[in-house]
């Protein structure tokens, strides 16, 4: 009894010690629900290589309008996201036109992006 109270007092977690189980009945550590976000290093790079490309796209293939929407709308020039509705006020459009102007700079993006994998 005596060392069943110290080992509830007691602060250190083990990883590797079960806390409960799953639905199948199958034991559960700490281990197993730690969530493991990290990329490999292969992963991470073509990631950045990614981002190069449609950065440099954006500057290439794009209307001055089409990339001034896709800067607001995603971030792109360092400050935060903005909705559409924020994009047609700032730019004195509606927000439909905004959609309409986005959803083709986004189509002309992904088609320089595809064409640039199939070279």
């Amino acid at each position: 009894m005596m060392l069943r109270g110290e080992k509830k007092r007691s602060k250190d977690v083990y990883l590797e010690e079960p806390i409960g189980t799953d639905k199948e009945g199958n034991t559960i550590s700490f281990m197993d629900v730690i969530e493991h976000d990290e990329m490999d290093i292969l992963s991470r790079m073509e990631l950045e290589e990614d981002t190069i490309r449609v950065r440099s796209y954006v500057e290439t293939c794009l209307t001055g309008r089409e990339r001034e929407i896709i800067r607001k709308r995603y971030g792109l020039d360092g400050k935060k996201p903005m909705t559409q509705i924020k994009v047609g006020k700032e730019l004195g459009i509606s927000r439909s036109y905004v959609s309409r102007i986005e959803k083709k700079a986004l189509e002309k993006l992904k088609k320089a992006f595809d064409n640039s994998y199939k070279k």
